[in-house]
């Protein structure tokens, strides 16, 4: 069985709110930890994984949007609020939403909501915003991230898997 489930965005969290209207795209996953895990640390660990630091020099090279993981500790920590191509929307004690262009990044902690009441929950998410269709007047993804859709849906999965595997062997 794997280790991150798609479930459906938590009722009132940034992300359920973001992600209502017309042609807006949603997802959410979760997976589950033994033990306390600060916030922070889940912050730091998703930005600092082996994967998402693929990303980042892509990121740099591409977009001219480079990164450091002392950069992903401080916007763990709340003491910035951008982070490569992303900046801070909102934040609270256990979530945070981050945008770059029409996608959004989310990112909640839910300590002592395992099956047996200890540990957390890691939840991650993404928002994708609509255009106009010019001709049409209808709200839609695009071509692009249509076509994108399922490599997306893996690829978020992995993440928050391989955040997962980070915080297991701090």
């Amino acid at each position: 069985m794997s280790t991150v489930a798609q479930v459906p965005p938590p009722a009132g969290s940034f992300l359920d709110r973001v992600g209502q209207g017309d042609g807006v795209y949603t997802d959410c996953f979760e997976a589950a930890i033994a033990g306390d895990v600060s916030f922070a640390d889940y912050i730091t660990a998703f930005y600092t994984t082996p994967l998402f630091r693929c990303e980042r020099l892509i990121l740099r090279f591409f977009a001219g949007a480079p990164s450091t993981d002392a950069e992903a500790r401080r916007v763990g920590t709340g003491e910035a609020d951008r982070f490569a191509l992303w900046h801070m929307v909102e934040r609270g004690e256990n979530q945070l939403l981050m945008r770059a262009g029409r996608t959004s990044s989310w990112f909640m902690l839910v300590p002592g909501s395992t099956a047996q009441g200890i540990g957390t929950k890691l939840m991650f998410g993404s928002v994708v915003m609509p255009v106009i269709d010019r001709k049409t007047g209808q709200a839609r993804l695009g071509l692009g991230f249509e076509s994108l859709l399922w490599p997306h849906i893996f690829y978020s999965r992995q993440l928050l898997s391989a955040a997962r595997r980070r915080l297991l062997r701090a």
